[in-house]
């Protein structure tokens, strides 16, 4: 069992930039993939960015260009780094991964954008 815990949110106006972080606890030698899903109000949770344990990644179509997920597997730490954030990208944003085909979240940490 491994659990995830997000850290970095707030409040940015547009334009600017925040970093948000995730740590996995647990059992990490089983990590494989991770990332981060969003959820904004009234919408479904869609993918943001994956990472790879051997640092290779997958960003959405909304967010490339502006968005950065890397990884450190000596800490077991993931972190989103979100420039030229707009008011679309205003969500809660979890932490993932999957151990045994079995999705794992973490509590989520809000990220709004607004000025």
């Amino acid at each position: 069992q491994v659990q995830l815990v997000e850290s970095g949110g707030g409040l940015v106006q547009p334009g600017g930039s925040l970093r948000i972080s995730c740590v996995a606890s647990g059992r990490t030698e089983e990590l494989r993939d991770m990332g981060f899903w969003r959820q904004a109000p009234g919408k479904e949770r869609e993918m943001v960015a994956l990472v790879s344990r051997s640092g290779g990644y997958n960003l959405a179509n909304a967010v490339r260009g502006r968005f950065s997920i890397t990884r450190d597997n000596n800490e077991n730490t993931i972190d989103l780094q979100m420039n030229n954030l707009t008011p679309t990208d205003t969500a809660i944003y979890y932490c993932w991964t999957s151990l045994s085909g079995r999705p794992t979240w973490g509590r989520g940490t809000q990220v709004t954008v607004s000025s």
